[in-house]
């Protein structure tokens, strides 16, 4: 959102404080309204068939059809008070528009005519914002935030949040839920709002998830988790991408991601941003906004394969190392808007345009999930910025969100809908605003519709800090190696590739699809016991190896030693042509291998297309790390 960083990056300079939230017991439920009068823009809204997942690169519905997230922010319930002054002083909420912590424009405008020109704007999705202080508020809020809508009076801004999402829903929008802030305060800076767990520990934010995805499990039109917005450096330190602390942000993501699936509603599309922020602002010193550059070399895997969705944020006057701050903060390096189209265009796919690409393990649908820019920019270059922009959103079919959705006329002309105190409208559908070119461009260029057919997916496992077990069939079975780091596989994958060193793995499901039989029938083996006489495929080496029409679908290390393999039986017949894969010395992978690098920097093996992955083997021997060093790959047919 705007202004923020630049507030940021001041606040870093001067070590402001954070601002800590003191939340209270959790809402009730409301009754839902009762449903809206449908129109014609509703009618064609509801055309598509929830619940959402992902085909590649492409985000679907249940029917299989592509649905592209056209969406708006509508923000206000994340919190607008900017931490100084009176929280009661409008002047000390951004742009002077006090929120009272829920969606903007209630009390200028009815929930009915809000809803209405959403449809024409021709948006088909809403990312709605919301703070975890918001959650647990038992405060109602006052009369005059909710004055156009009085059958809000009285309700708690989480009952006024579940008021407005039954009210999209209804009308066929897909709404997707974003934890935005710890604190119901303005975002983001040195504020309490960096990193997930910046005022509140991760399991209460993993909890405070699973509450909110199991408030809204019955309305199937809420169709995802938006995990938490722009994690950036606090005063003290930086959040990484798997270094397995209390600042990792890949590891949070997973562990909630997981948790919502498992225990709240594993219909929900998950929405991973990268990181925004690392490093101090100041010439020569290391500082940048990484995105989802890490995903590259560690992507995330969830207990349900075709639910992973990254997202990025793009504003004209930040840039790849340019905070966005003017003055205290400020460095010379290149904003977005002052990058040439072909730079921009390159930087755009560098920091997370890649995870497009086909046949990757980090491969999945992305959702530029906030962009915007004034109605009033005078400045040639954020103009042009924006114009580039969404050129590149219209030629590459993206998926995207606008920031933001609501807002008062004049106060933020950020808004693509301004409304004054008596409800009059202004913005985008107004003759003359000049963002209109680019809107419709995005909105009106070719598109990708209908059936998407499903393609092979590639997703790695990481052992790196312990257990990666992504198959609910094997969770129910316990604990199958204690006190070993596990990796399993999805359910629907089997395992095709490992790494020597790293313990990485590589799942697929391409040609033969789900190839596991019914039941939960799993053999965890530890010995050579089902390497028969003279099938020494490893001379030398230890070898787990599956029983007879059993594939890898895990494996377990203790420390750098291979600890066990994780066989399930197959529903047809296996027993091809095996081979062996050796990886010990270097890589060894087909020529024309998918999946990426799955275990960056270390040596790796993997089976054909063609095969299936039916052992593992490994030396004791001085010198050896015990890691896997082969495969035996069989053919499938």
């Amino acid at each position: 959102m705007p202004i923020r960083l630049v507030q940021y990056l001041t606040g870093v300079a001067s070590a402001v404080l954070l601002l800590a939230a003191t939340p209270g017991a959790v809402a009730a439920v409301p009754a839902p309204p009762a449903p809206a009068v449908r129109t014609a823009a509703v009618a064609q809204a509801e055309a598509w068939q929830p619940p959402l997942s992902t085909s590649g690169r492409y985000i679907v519905d249940a029917a299989g059809n592509r649905f592209r997230l056209k969406s708006a922010n509508w923000d206000g319930a994340q919190g607008s008070w900017t931490g100084s002054g009176s929280i009661s002083d409008p002047a000390n909420h951004h742009a002077g528009q006090n929120s009272y912590g829920i969606p903007l424009g209630l009390d200028r405008v009815p929930l009915a005519a809000l809803l209405a020109d959403f449809h024409a704007l021709g948006i088909n999705s809403i990312r709605l914002p919301f703070s975890n202080e918001m959650i647990h508020a038992t405060a109602t809020v006052p009369d005059a935030a909710v004055a156009a809508n009085p059958q809000l009076r009285g309700r708690t801004p989480l009952q006024v949040f579940d008021s407005v999402v039954a009210a999209l829903t209804q009308e066929g929008f897909a709404v997707i839920l974003n934890n935005h802030t710890n604190t119901s305060r303005w975002c983001c800076g040195v504020d309490g709002n960096e990193r997930w767990n910046s005022s509140q520990s991760t399991q209460q934010w993993a909890d405070d998830w699973v509450f909110m995805a199991r408030r809204y499990a019955g309305d199937p039109r809420v169709v995802g988790a938006d995990l938490y917005n722009e994690v950036r450096r606090d005063v003290l330190d930086d959040p990484n991408w798997g270094l397995g602390d209390n600042h990792d942000w890949y590891a949070a993501a997973q562990l909630a991601a997981d948790r919502i699936l498992t225990e709240a509603n594993p219909n929900l599309l998950i929405i991973v941003e990268g990181i925004n922020w690392t490093g101090l602002p100041v010439d020569g010193l290391p500082h940048g906004r990484p995105m989802l550059t890490p995903a590259r070399t560690l992507s995330h895997t969830l207990v349900a394969a075709h639910k992973l969705v990254y997202s990025a944020h793009f504003y004209g006057y930040t840039g790849p190392s340019h905070s966005g701050a003017t003055g205290i903060g400020e460095t010379h390096d290149a904003r977005y808007q002052d990058l040439s189209r072909d730079a921009l265009y390159q930087a755009l796919y560098d920091e997370a345009f890649f995870v497009e690409d086909g046949g990757r393990h980090y491969t999945a649908p992305l959702w530029i999930s906030e962009f915007g820019i004034g109605a009033g920019e005078s400045n040639s270059a954020a103009r042009t910025w924006f114009g580039n922009l969404t050129d590149y959103f219209a030629d590459h079919d993206t998926d995207f969100a606008y920031w933001p959705l609501v807002g008062w006329e004049s106060h933020d002309d950020w808004a693509l809908l301004r409304y004054d105190t008596d409800g009059h409208r202004y913005g985008l559908l107004d003759p003359n605003d000049w963002r209109a070119a680019g809107w419709n461009h995005v909105m009106t260029a070719p598109t990708r519709t209908g059936s998407v057919a499903p393609v092979p997916s590639w997703h790695m496992l990481a052992t790196d800090h312990g257990d990666h077990v992504e198959s609910l069939r094997v969770r129910a079975g316990g604990d199958w190696d204690s006190g070993a780091s596990k990796a399993v596989c999805p359910d629907g994958l089997r395992l095709a590739g490992l790494g020597h060193t790293a313990g990485r793995g590589l799942c697929t499901d391409v040609t033969a699809g789900d190839l596991r039989a019914a039941g939960n029938t799993q053999t965890v083996v530890t010995d050579e016991r089902n390497v028969p006489s003279g099938g020494d495929w490893a001379s030398g080496y230890t070898k787990f190896q599956c029983p007879s029409n059993q594939f890898l679908i895990g494996f377990s290390r203790r420390g750098g030693r291979t600890s066990a393999a994780l066989c399930v039986p197959a529903r047809t017949s296996l027993g091809g042509a095996g081979r062996t894969v050796w990886f010990d010395r270097s890589d060894n992978r087909p020529a024309d291998a998918q999946g990426g690098d799955f275990a960056y920097g270390d040596y790796k093996g993997q089976c054909a297309d063609d095969e299936y992955a039916a052992g593992i083997a490994f030396t004791t021997r001085i010198g050896s790390s015990g890691g896997p060093a082969a495969l035996l790959c069989r053919k499938l047919v």
